[in-house]
């Protein structure tokens, strides 16, 4: 016999056999990237001791672009070989004047699929069930979580340029560490995503040191995309750092290639509307840094990096994504690539691409903003963190208030 339910708002005749879908407001709820870092492999010397995160409580401070309702976390287990355990985290806002405590009124529990506990398989990526608690603009959120098994391979971020916090034991409802070990690393964390209307979007800046922070001072937030977000918080538009210092675009160094990463990094961003593109320094520059090669050489490398770039595009537009491609910024001078007059003339034929080839929506030409008037294959001095290679805080502040907010614009 037929049977009438409800479903939603609608009446739907069920036949005998046949399921009536549910919607939670949770499934509905359109969700937004406030805060996110690429995730990648520790390396050398940032390699923790083994069983260093085990059994043991690690507090991170993450601080966000644009605010919400609600928020919930990304947890990420890309690059472990066997399963991250997490006995319990807790989310809170920070407390001023007071690195690394929390205001105790506004710790909240946090649950994945409705349990406090969970274990993220192998590989996999992890978001926590909504968390009933709202987040102002420009706010430091603090993640707490109790670690009962980490796999060998650590997922993290190398270039947090943030303090984060270890203890020993279970210590996820302190307010305060007491001694604690600090780290300037984020582990197992690649975003911070909040509830909001339809009218809120996200950008991507994709990217290498330069994006990453390098020169920018510890929790001081002043790399460029956070210059960006400072402007861009009345707009509505999150800001998700996805730098990594070394990084290429053609091959795998300091985390998978930007092509390799682009999925994960970009494309599966909650709400993402724009991607800002400013990578490719470590291709041209690693290419001479141990010996000279011939022009050819350097000429299939440039024609590479259009082709990559092209199909960057391709992909961000097949899912609506407006693409800003920008220009790369001088380094002769730099003591580490030591670049020649061929690899300088790379980054002026890429550059003139990036401008003329009308590959991407708009052009942001950072490369106009640090470059030095009078020597415009350098680093202004003022802008140049002293390596000439990587802006400072100075340099990221010009690019970052240098980008037209008219491509933001809905």
């Amino acid at each position: 016999m037929n049977a009438w339910r409800i479903c939603g708002v609608g009446i739907v005749l069920l036949l005998t056999g046949t399921i009536c879908p549910v919607r939670s407001a949770a499934a509905s709820e359109r969700w937004t990237a406030t805060w996110g870092f690429s995730q990648l492999q520790p390396y050398g010397a940032e390699t923790l001791p083994k069983q260093a995160l085990n059994v043991a409580t690690l507090r991170q401070v993450v601080h966000l672009s644009i605010g919400g309702a609600r928020v919930r976390l990304h947890l990420s287990n890309a690059f472990g070989e066997r399963p991250l355990v997490l006995r319990s985290v807790q989310v809170g806002r920070g407390r001023t004047n007071t690195p690394g405590s929390v205001e105790p009124e506004s710790q909240h529990a946090v649950q994945f699929n409705g349990s406090s506990s969970v274990s993220i398989p192998a590989g996999a990526e992890y978001l926590s069930d909504p968390i009933e608690m709202s987040s102002a603009p420009l706010s430091d959120l603090v993640v707490t979580m109790m670690i009962e098994s980490a796999p060998e391979g650590v997922t993290f971020h190398s270039g947090a340029r943030a303090t984060s916090f270890l203890l020993s034991g279970d210590h996820v409802s302190d307010t305060q560490f007491i001694s604690p070990q600090t780290l300037t690393h984020w582990y197992f964390l690649a975003g911070v995503e909040v509830a909001g209307g339809r009218d809120v979007g996200a950008v991507v800046t994709l990217g290498d040191s330069i994006t990453d922070g390098h020169g920018a001072t510890t929790d001081a937030n002043e790399r460029w995309p956070d210059v960006l977000a400072r402007r861009l918080v009345g707009d509505g538009v999150g800001v998700v750092n996805q730098g990594i210092g070394g990084n290429r675009v053609l091959q795998d160094g300091l985390g998978p290639n930007a092509l390799a990463r682009f999925d994960r990094d970009v494309l599966s961003t909650p709400g993402v509307r724009y991607l800002i593109v400013f990578e490719g320094i470590n291709d041209l520059g690693g290419l001479d840094r141990v010996k000279e090669h011939p022009k050819e050489t350097h000429d299939a490398l440039v024609e590479e990096l259009k082709g990559a770039f092209q199909q960057m595009v391709e992909r961000a537009h097949a899912h609506g994504i407006r693409v800003y491609g920008a220009t790369l910024t001088p380094y002769l001078g730099s003591g580490y690539y030591h670049p020649s007059v061929r690899s300088e003339e790379d980054r002026q034929n890429l550059n003139r691409w990036i401008r003329t080839s009308s590959t991407f929506d708009d052009v942001i030409d950072f490369d106009a903003l640090v470059r030095d008037p009078s020597d415009p294959d350098h680093l202004a001095p003022e802008s140049d963190s002293g390596d000439h290679l990587h802006p400072g805080p100075a340099g990221y502040k010009r690019m970052g208030e240098g980008i037209s907010l008219k491509l933001f614009k809905k």
